[in-house]
């Protein structure tokens, strides 16, 4: 989609194979969701701001009211006011009648603005933000550690995104249908639940390592990071069993079409195994985060994207099993790296290996 805004019409549908009906759907679905992306780096940076306060409660009331919000507008932005139930005048419900598949994001981006005004006015009442200084260019001193530290994660986030697409446009070619398509969103969808509560445990040491360092030196910092890893793993472990029975029960909600149920199948008992590595991989990414090893979480990144795009790239790319197989090839390469770092790299390693380097 980002393509196709971009380029000519026939560079566009070269780079995903003439997919003209995913790309008909997908530019105006992504020009809507544009407009929520400054917010959301507002709410992004308040969120931080009440993670580095050790306050999560304030984040989670934000969160359920911008999501209860979100889950109000998206009928009403899709399918309009005529399609709701809800009684109307009869001109109102002519000029309103949705957005069709681009209302989803416009729901969601004024569900981000209004996240992003909440958390302002919060850190404005807090004091943490002043209107002075708000729109006041930094300077250059104080702006320093931050590029340092935002290059690196840039460059994380790019080559996910690299390998995320490439994963997506796999799925998109692989039949004119759109069944595959279909069926590698459907298995996402469901993959990325058991993500949000791993990203929990990695906001949970991205927050309590560094201020359990500062409190208690690094063996506590290290005994936090120890049990974040060993809860982490139970949750993957409990995650992979929930959503492996749950398969048969939730696969039927997310389409009617028995030939998306079916292509779903494999690649979603995929996803459910690949939770019992993301415990360590979140676990030790939020470790990394929270000791400021921007640099080196950022090259594990690269190691596990290139190992996941050289699977894309095999004959492992030519099925949709192939595809999430290369996924858990990822999250493998990432889980086996971080566990290395925190054991052997990080400023938290073992006192034995310290002992063993010196000697």
């Amino acid at each position: 989609a980002v393509l196709r805004m971009v380029l000519p019409p026939s560079l566009a549908d070269g780079t995903v194979g003439g997919a003209m009906t995913a790309l008909d759907y997908a530019v105006p679905y992504l020009r809507w969701r544009a407009l929520g992306m400054v917010p959301a780096l507002f709410s992004a940076t308040g969120f931080a701001a009440y993670r580095g306060l050790l306050n999560t409660v304030t984040p989670l009331k934000v969160s359920l009211v911008t999501n209860l919000l979100n889950l109000v507008l998206d009928p009403l932005c899709i399918f309009g006011l005529g399609k709701t139930g809800i009684k109307a005048p009869t001109m109102l419900l002519r000029i309103w009648n949705g957005l069709g598949a681009s209302g989803a994001a416009a729901a969601t981006s004024i569900s981000e603005l209004t996240s992003s005004l909440i958390y302002l006015r919060l850190l404005l009442r807090r004091k943490l933000v002043q209107w002075s200084k708000l729109f006041k260019p930094p300077s250059l001193t104080s702006l320093l550690p931050l590029i340092q530290g935002g290059l690196a994660m840039l460059l994380r986030q790019a080559t996910l995104n690299v390998a995320f697409i490439s994963a997506a446009r796999r799925a998109q070619m692989m039949d004119p249908t759109g069944v595959s398509a279909a069926a590698y969103g459907i298995t996402m969808q469901i993959y990325s639940l058991g993500v949000v509560a791993h990203l929990g445990v990695q906001g949970t040491a991205a927050a309590l390592v560094p201020s359990s360092r500062a409190m208690g030196g690094d063996d506590a910092a290290r005994d936090v990071a120890d049990r974040i890893f060993a809860w982490g793993s139970i949750l993957g472990l409990v995650l992979a069993g929930v959503q492996w029975f749950a398969l048969p029960m939730i696969t039927p909600w997310f389409s009617p079409l028995p030939e998306v149920r079916a292509a779903v199948k494999g690649p979603a008992a995929i996803s459910s195994f690949i939770h019992l590595v993301n415990g360590l991989v979140f676990a030790g990414e939020g470790t990394m985060l929270g000791l400021g090893s921007f640099r080196d979480l950022a090259l594990i990144t690269t190691l596990g994207v290139g190992t996941m795009v050289s699977c894309l790239a095999s004959p492992l790319g030519q099925s949709l099993n192939g595809v999430l197989i290369s996924l858990a090839a990822f999250n493998l390469v990432q889980g086996l790296a971080v566990t290395v770092h925190h054991i052997r790299i990080s400023p938290l390693r073992r006192r034995g290996f310290e002992l063993a380097k010196g000697r």
